[in-house]
Parts: C-alpha cells; structure tokens; sequence
C-alpha cells in the first residue's frame, strides 16, 4: 500500500444535516406559505365576487394592453380563489401535491395579478409579492425529506 493513498469512501456516506434552527425557520415558512395562500384564496374569492357582482367597483387607471371585461376578472379571481385556497389547505395538511399546487398557482396568481395591475395596481403588486415569498418558501423546504425538491 503506497503511504499517499487515501481510504475509500463509503457509497452510502451520510449528507450533512441543516442545522435545527434553519429546519424551524424552513417549516415555519411553509406553514407561513400555507396560511399566505388561503388568505390569498379568500381574497381573489372576494375580489372576484366584488367583480361580478358590480362592474364598476373597479376602475381603470390608464390605457393597458390586456383589456378584459370586469365580469370576467371577476370570473377568473373567483375561479383562481378556490383553487389557490384548496391548495394552502393542502400544504398545512403536508401533502405533497399541496406544495406542488401551491408552487404552480403562486406562480399563475404572479402572472394573473400583473395583467390585473391597471385596476388595482397596490393590491396586484401586494399580492405578487406574496406569491414570491410563497414560491420561494415551498422550493426551499426541506420539511417533506431529503431528496424531494421540486
């Protein structure tokens, strides 16, 4: 045996754990997201309603490129509320499908909130905020093990 070889590593070696506090500030931000998308869920449900119910709750500030009928937001927020809510449900559950749901409909809620941005620009743009944090909390999360990043 020659004196500079070094012993084999195992194939199996151990992966070094995250520490207990940054395990505690992962799940407290999933739990955070959680809450953040059923919050959200009810909101776009009462933005949506708010929209259907009255066309003019709602005014347009400017000329803007994507040019919808009021009713059909509201359409499409009520639509998006349910489903975004049913999915944070999901996520405080622990389900897997609620973090993959949740990661996709934060992601649609960004894209649909810019386009809603010339009817409320300081809500649209609180609201994509949340859903950054959002998705960033669900892709960093290593609550649901090793290995099962999206």
């Amino acid at each position: 045996m020659s004196q500079n070889s070094t012993p084999p590593r195992p194939e199996s070696a151990p992966r070094p754990h995250r520490s207990e506090t940054s395990q505690a500030w992962s799940s407290g931000g999933t739990l955070f997201a959680g809450v953040l998308m059923l919050v959200t869920g009810f909101m776009d449900i009462f933005q949506g309603i708010a929209g259907i119910a009255e066309d003019d709750v709602y005014t347009r500030i400017g000329d803007y490129v994507f040019k919808f009928n009021l009713t059909t937001w509201g359409w499409i927020h009520l639509i998006l509320g349910i489903v975004v809510a049913i999915a944070g449900y999901g996520i405080l559950k622990g389900a897997e499908w609620g973090r993959v749901a949740g990661i996709s409909l934060a992601s649609l809620n960004l894209l649909l909130q810019f386009l809603f941005l010339p009817y409320q620009p300081w809500w649209a743009l609180f609201s994509m905020a949340i859903s950054v944090f959002v998705i960033w909390a669900l892709a960093t999360d290593d609550a649901y093990g090793p290995g099962e990043r999206l």
